[in-house]
């Protein structure tokens, strides 16, 4: 037999891609299927960024990178990252990965070992407490709760680090909720954080750009005073709706960047040339259609919100954030899984159980609403039928 390591077992999945599959082999069976589990833009990548790519294709951008970017790209995240947030970011210190989940990978790998803790968010992005499992550090939840808007609380965050603390995981706007914590309470953890210097800090802010009812996104690279211990996770995945290109970047401390550069060239060599090329497009092109798409799903945002809240047993949190609603199912009388089965096996709706994301999320459902209108007003059409 074969002997896998312990560690093996120790790695969680992210429920939302067991729930495409099954929402895919139902509609192979010939059952209609909407799926509002999928947490991906349903809009086409801009054409502009799908010709850099191919152009650089035929331009001959065939071979290895360097493994922490080329150069070009990564002056042009800086350069991004100066006109959004107005900061100053050095080349120097953006790593450009496959993707977002690399950089949690690698930042929970650098800080996690048996006898440290790492926090997180929870009900949260359920990769956290999985590679957080893995590294045998022991996770420390930070609870989201629905009566604060699904922000997270400063002192609750200050009050649970202990001489074992690590990395603190953040991520606003949130994925599943669609909670954006305020600035105030930022304020309030980085000004507490100076009590404790040798705690890092990852901030996942790959939905920054999408963000409703005047709501100004708060980048942890505002703050120069952790600058020194601050890994800031973006990417294009979710703005310029590119996630099979799977690209993101991070921007690390300068005594982290030797670190995770060797990383890389362990685990990926490098991204993808033309990719990247598609990426520099996506920064410096026009972004006309990425502002479009936050448009329509704030239309989509407004359009569930109030749907779901019509529906029995039901409430829902309005969504600052992102593209997910995460309604309050208790009324109903089904725990979250339960819910989730139902839906799809009866009125063929694809959701995830809120306990994909952690223990937090019994009693919610997550709903993505990255779909069109139509099929939106659809699934819960289906869903009341059921209710």
């Amino acid at each position: 037999m074969l002997k896998f390591a312990q560690s093996v077992h120790r790695l969680g999945t992210e429920s939302a891609f067991e729930v495409l599959a099954r929402a895919q082999a139902l509609s192979q069976q010939g059952k209609d299927i909407i799926n509002l589990g999928i947490g991906q833009p349903d809009f086409k990548t801009p054409q502009h960024i799908v010709e850099a790519g191919i152009k650089a294709l035929r331009d001959g951008h065939h071979g290895y990178t360097p493994a922490n970017g080329i150069p070009e790209l990564r002056d042009a995240v800086a350069e991004d990252l100066n006109r959004r947030h107005g900061v100053e970011v050095n080349p120097a210190n953006v790593v450009v990965v496959p993707g977002g989940k690399p950089t949690m990978f690698f930042a929970i790998l650098m800080f996690g070992e048996p006898g440290a803790e790492i926090m997180y968010p929870n009900p949260g992005f359920p990769i956290y407490e999985s590679v957080i499992n893995y590294s045998g550090a022991t996770p420390v939840p930070i609870a989201l709760e629905e009566a604060n808007g699904f922000a997270f609380s400063a002192d609750s965050v200050l009050s649970k680090i202990t001489p074992k603390t690590r990395l603190i995981i953040i991520n606003s706007p949130a994925n599943p909720t669609g909670g954006v914590t305020p600035k105030e309470e930022i304020d309030k953890l980085v000004a507490g954080l100076m009590d404790h210097p040798d705690v890092a800090l990852l901030s996942d802010e790959i939905y920054s750009q999408m963000l409703y009812d005047g709501r100004e996104h708060v980048s942890l690279l505002q703050y120069p005073e952790i600058r020194d211990r601050l890994i800031m996770l973006d990417g294009w995945s979710k703005t310029y709706a590119m996630t099979g290109w799977r690209l993101g970047y991070a921007v690390w401390p300068d005594r982290a960047v030797d670190h995770v550069t060797r990383l890389c060239i362990n685990d990926h060599s490098c991204v993808n040339a033309a990719t990247q090329h598609a990426g520099i497009a996506a920064l410096t092109g026009p972004q006309d259609e990425a502002r479009a798409m936050v448009a329509q799903f704030d239309r989509r945002r407004r359009i569930i919100v109030e749907a779901l809240n019509a529906l029995p047993g039901v409430r829902c949190a309005d969504a600052g954030g992102a593209f997910y609603a995460f309604p309050n199912i208790e009324g109903t009388g089904m725990t979250s899984r339960e819910a989730q089965d139902r839906f799809l096996a009866e009125a063929g709706v694809a959701t995830v159980a809120g306990t994909s994301f952690g223990a937090w999320g019994e009693g919610y459902l997550r709903f993505s609403y990255a779909n069109s209108v139509e099929n939106i007003q659809e699934a819960l059409r289906r869903i009341r039928e059921i209710l």
